[in-house]
């Protein structure tokens, strides 16, 4: 637990309880933590990987709305579990994961009783809303090229591995427009294509 900033400031006795009214849990890839519509009763503290949130529309279309990784735990699964309504999204892992399980009422004691996690929760709910507003915007006022041309750069890479498909799933359209602008943006030597990789120039 010791990627999680609350954790150093919680009192010993915080820490036990926490410790031992959690379960630690190892999940492969590609596993789906619950679904859309799904009510959870338990919180994924994430000590190791990445998991990925996702809306899925009525006709198959789906948005990606967020990553989590090591020392986060998810606002959305919070949200449901302490307020026993349903989950606005589904959560699946890009990696193999390792975590805690914390019950909803170990949480709720927590958050009652303890400022430093109380501040740590907030602080999270206050980052995603941000990066969740980002997205709103993107998707309302910027063009499609631009949004993958952004999505693109935001990883730090000059080479990112990555498929159309996969493109087109986090940014919620088609693998098809994707193809379509992606050769566009190469014509005009923004970018190089490989097969499962794109080339930032």
């Amino acid at each position: 637990m010791e990627g999680f900033q609350f954790f150093e400031k919680i009192t010993n006795e915080e820490k036990k309880y926490l410790l031992d009214n959690s379960k630690e849990i190892v999940l492969p890839k590609d596993y789906t933590l619950f679904y859309q519509g799904d009510i959870c009763n338990e919180i994924l503290l994430l000590q190791e990987g990445k998991v990925k949130l996702s809306i899925h529309g009525e006709l198959d279309e789906v948005i990606s709305l967020y990553e989590i990784g090591t020392g986060e735990q998810c606002i959305i699964n919070t949200s449901s579990t302490i307020s026993n309504t349903p989950a606005i999204a589904t959560a699946h892992t890009l990696s193999a994961i390792k975590g805690r399980l914390v019950p909803s009422k170990v949480i709720k004691e927590l958050m009652n009783k303890s400022t430093p996690y109380q501040q740590y929760v907030f602080s999270f709910f206050a980052l995603k809303f941000h990066t969740l507003t980002t997205l709103i915007e993107d998707i309302k006022f910027k063009k499609l090229d631009s949004r993958i041309l952004g999505y693109l750069k935001n990883k730090d890479k000059q080479t990112i591995e990555i498929t159309h498909e996969e493109l087109a799933y986090d940014l919620g359209t088609s693998r098809v427009v994707v193809s379509r602008i992606l050769k566009d943006l190469e014509n005009k030597d923004f970018i190089k294509l490989h097969r499962g990789k794109i080339e930032v120039l």
